[in-house]
């Protein structure tokens, strides 16, 4: 708790600070409208450091992976026993990593993939942009080193290297994500996954290692994000990227309300009527993001595939950027993996398998159109996190063992608590004995995939 104060609150700022270099000093009003603003502007940010902290740093958390700079593999399919992030997929095997680039660069090094699976490795950065992807869609199947730099190195691309993806920040997240074909075929995954490798560029070219870089990392404690004292976590986070010239504005708006680089705030010092004027921003905020409506809409599913992407393509979207990680973290830009969300039947009541069955029609020329594969995941509400059942089985799709197609090339799916009969048991999603949602994952989708004009998942009907 100390090492959290002392970076968290270590200076007293007063009012007259926090208004430094303003026209005025510094209102109640003003700083409840900036706070808002800010936490949604940083909200991205603070899940994806508390995701980082209980994965990398924090060596007594259940989620702790492994140090940064580490490939660390995932030996099975997840299911209703992960709860680090909501909405995790059931489709692939995962290779982790949170790479540290203020020392030097790192360099992932992808083998040929003779099978010609799909995989596809996504590079996050702090703000939870997607800043490259390596894998079947981008980078093909051959043997390749990729180097990961951050916004200060300057070198020149080595020529063993295959092309350089660079990051605004120096803390990256790297998700790699392995198609399984099903139970039988995991082994093979976990074969590929040990050909991966990682490694910083002064060992991958032979020369001495630069003088490690140390960081004082805050410890996470929601309590300080879910009040004034995120302004303590942005302060480090910030600390960790390059600002953007798009945002100097916004940046300097953040401080008049003590958000900076490195700025140091003892929010227990402050003004009350300041402090709970932030308060009250960072609620309005929250009500926001909740509030937030992420893609269009058709058949009772909301398209949500536009919700993730580089900086060019979230530029200026922080309420949408906030709502998708609320969402669920590290969603893939569309061009990857479009996805499609509901919580709804075609009626608009919500999915409540104690109260009724459902079921979906695909025709043929309604199932997802994919260069990849599809499947859909149901998950337990409020958890949004899978639920066991006797089944064993969270998600269904093109990949499902024994699933039957009627001789049209039509696919039906069954959504209930309760078996729905041996002779449709291949085609059950087994659903709790409650309220849930479901979520469509396109892997590598075609074209027609990204707009409701020219596709959308056929509607959840309700059964008796």
């Amino acid at each position: 708790m100390r090492h959290l104060i002392r970076v968290v609150t270590t200076a007293v700022v007063c009012l007259s600070a926090f208004a430094a270099g303003a026209a005025e000093p510094l209102t109640a009003e003003t700083a409840k409208a900036v706070a808002e603003e800010a936490y949604i502007y940083a909200y991205p940010m603070l899940e994806n450091y508390r995701t980082m902290y209980v994965q990398a740093i924090d060596r007594s958390s259940k989620a702790y992976a492994g140090p940064f700079n580490q490939l660390h593999h995932t030996t099975a399919l997840i299911g209703p026993e992960f709860k680090a992030i909501v909405q995790p997929n059931n489709d692939t095997l995962y290779s982790l990593t949170w790479l540290d680039l203020r020392t030097e660069p790192m360099v992932i090094g992808v083998p040929e993939i003779k099978d010609q699976r799909y995989y596809t490795v996504q590079l996050v950065d702090l703000y939870t942009h997607n800043v490259g992807y390596l894998g079947a869609r981008t980078t093909g199947f051959s043997k390749g080193y990729y180097l990961i730099a951050g916004p200060t190195w300057s070198g020149e691309k080595p020529a063993r290297i295959t092309a350089v993806v660079r990051s605004e920040g120096n803390l990256v997240h790297g998700i790699v994500r392995f198609a399984v074909q099903g139970p039988a075929d995991v082994s093979n995954v976990r074969a590929l996954q040990k050909r991966f490798s990682l490694a910083p560029l002064s060992k991958f070219l032979g020369r001495p290692a630069p003088k490690h870089v140390p960081i004082d990392s805050p410890p996470f404690l929601q309590k300080w994000a879910d009040g004034a004292g995120f302004i303590g976590y942005v302060n480090f986070l910030l600390g960790q990227v390059e600002p953007h010239p798009s945002e100097q504005a916004l940046l300097e708006r953040f401080a008049t309300i003590g958000i900076g680089p490195h700025r140091k705030l003892d929010a227990a010092q402050l003004p009350l009527e300041i402090r709970k004027a932030i308060e009250e921003g960072v609620g309005a905020a929250k009500t926001k993001i909740a509030e937030q409506k992420l893609g269009e809409e058709k058949n009772g599913w909301t398209l949500v595939g536009g919700a993730f992407g580089d900086r060019n393509r979230m530029q200026g979207q922080y309420l949408v950027r906030a709502a998708a990680a609320k969402l669920g973290l590290y969603g893939n830009d569309r061009e990857e993996a479009y996805d499609c969300a509901t919580r709804e039947d075609v009626s608009g009541k919500l999915l409540d398998a104690s109260k009724n069955g459902y079921v979906m029609r695909f025709s043929r020329d309604q199932l997802p159109p994919v260069k990849g594969f599809w499947s859909m995941t149901l998950y337990g509400l409020p958890s949004q996190l899978m639920v066991t059942n006797p089944l064993k089985r969270y998600s269904i799709g093109d990949r499902t063992e024994g699933v039957k197609y009627g001789q049209d090339g039509s696919l039906t799916i069954y959504i209930q608590n309760r078996s729905p009969g041996p002779s449709r048991e291949a085609n059950w999603l087994p659903a709790p004995n409650g309220p849930f949602a479901l979520q469509v994952r396109m892997y590598w989708p075609k074209p027609e995939a990204f707009t409701p004009q020219t596709y959308a998942p056929p509607p959840v009907e309700a059964i008796e």
